[in-house]
């Protein structure tokens, strides 16, 4: 024990703080604030040069009309009855024209292809995307085209914009053809794994840096899917501008279908009955996508006029692996649709003393 004149050493004054032998961690915290804000700058500027690249090599192909505050991007090709195609969810007019179909159906019909809102190189305001939001901007585009009547034929996610302009414009479609289609409500593990770049604020700040580049790394397995249990054809892996889909809007267009697909068929799916045009439906019975028997099949049974083909051994993208048959349920349709009388825009009713 220390003697009595050494006890003030046991003691320290009160109010004064104890001084620590360990390392202080005061600069942890900014350090790893200020790393991950450098990596996101850094794969942010990565991101604009690679869709400024991407755009450079896949310029527009076809031509723009301005619609409800959409710059549209569509192609025209043949002429004769007028057909609209509308692709499905993350792709653009280049999967139809590699499939072969466009230039197939063009020679008996105007076949006119879009770039959905987001998709392509169509603008995408920032407005809710549904199936009958859609709708609405197409039968205004078709009608700023001259197209009073078409056939409409949707794959994927355009089937419901193809059953909603039926719904919304029964005046102007003629007939459908539905490949591939989604149309009732079930448990989907996509909708939960790719919706968050269509987050307000941190889906954008996800779609300019890391989104892309995940995408990039995940891509080649999605097309495989999409494709089984066939293989990618090599025209569309050589040709398709993949690049196009790694862009920020394109994400975002893709996410926000993707968060509203299970909603948007709870909106249609009491409709269906009321869609009585001619209806050819057409399915892969291998799809690892959709559930040919649950959807696909079962629509027929909700569509008055519809007639369904399964394809044997074939995936969801079906205008690539039997583009035959596709043009097939085209004019099947078409055959059907002309048995029915044109419904025209109505006629305006004259007041009396007008001039």
């Amino acid at each position: 024990m220390p003697e009595t004149g050494d006890r003030r050493a046991l003691y320290r004054p009160q109010g004064r703080a104890v001084s620590s032998h360990l390392p202080s961690s005061s600069w942890l915290v900014p350090a790893v604030v200020g790393g991950v804000a450098a990596v996101a700058a850094a794969a942010a500027l990565y991101v604009r040069r690679q869709t400024a690249e991407a755009e450079q090599e896949n310029p527009p192909i076809g031509r723009f009309m301005n619609v409800d505050g959409v710059r549209l991007h569509y192609i025209e090709r043949g002429s004769g009855e007028p057909l609209v195609l509308l692709h499905g969810n993350g792709s653009m007019i280049q999967d139809f024209l590699l499939s072969g179909i466009v230039d197939r159906l063009a020679r008996n019909y105007r076949v006119i292809v879009f770039d959905r809102p987001g998709f392509g190189y169509s603008s995408r305001p920032r407005r809710l995307w549904t199936p009958r939001a859609y709708a609405r901007l197409f039968a205004e585009a078709l009608n700023m085209l001259g197209v009073r009547n078409a056939l409409v034929l949707g794959h994927s996610w355009g089937t419901l914009i193809a059953l909603a302009m039926a719904l919304e414009a029964p005046a102007l479609v003629r007939g459908l053809v539905l490949l591939s289609g989604y149309y009732y409500p079930t448990a989907r593990a996509d909708v939960v794994l790719f919706s968050s770049p269509a987050i307000p604020v941190i889906g954008d700040f996800m779609r300019h840096t890391i989104s892309p580049l995940v995408t990039q790394m995940i891509l080649p397995k999605l097309i495989r899917k999409i494709f089984a249990p066939a293989p990618v054809p090599q025209r569309f892996d050589e040709h398709f501008p993949k690049a196009l889909v790694m862009r920020p809007l394109h994400l975002r267009a893709a996410s926000e279908d993707t968060a509203l697909l299970i909603a948007a068929t709870m909106d249609l799916q009491g409709h269906y009955p009321e869609v009585t045009v001619p209806t050819v439906i057409v399915a892969g019975e291998d799809d690892e996508i959709v559930d040919t028997h649950r959807q696909s099949e079962r629509l027929q049974d909700d569509l008055p006029n519809s007639v369904f083909m399964a394809l044997p051994g074939l995936g969801h993208m079906i205008q690539h692996l039997d583009a035959e048959a596709v043009v097939q349920a085209v004019d099947a349709a078409a055959l059907k649709a002309k048995a029915r009388p044109r419904m025209g825009a109505p006629a305006l009713v004259e007041q009396p003393g007008a001039a």
